[in-house]
């Protein structure tokens, strides 16, 4: 899917939209983003939850592009 770019048409906004809100709601998700909202928690970071969302969001595209990125034999 890549990164929306800001001259996107609205469809494929809504698109990028829709995905991320799939990720987010997914166990996998939410089963990160609480393990990392514990451990930042412990570690009193400022704006734990805030951090933990975002990080694990960041790790589940990250994974996405790498899974993308292995399928097409590209390296």
């Amino acid at each position: 899917m890549g990164v929306p770019k800001f001259d996107s048409p609205e469809e494929e906004i809504k698109k990028w939209l829709n995905h991320i809100a799939m990720i987010c709601l997914s166990e996998d998700f939410q089963r990160l983003k609480k393990e990392l909202e514990d451990i930042y928690s412990q570690s009193n970071l400022e704006n734990s939850r805030l951090t933990a969302f975002q990080d694990a969001l960041y790790a589940f595209l990250a994974q996405e592009e790498e899974n993308r990125t292995a399928q097409s034999g590209a390296y």
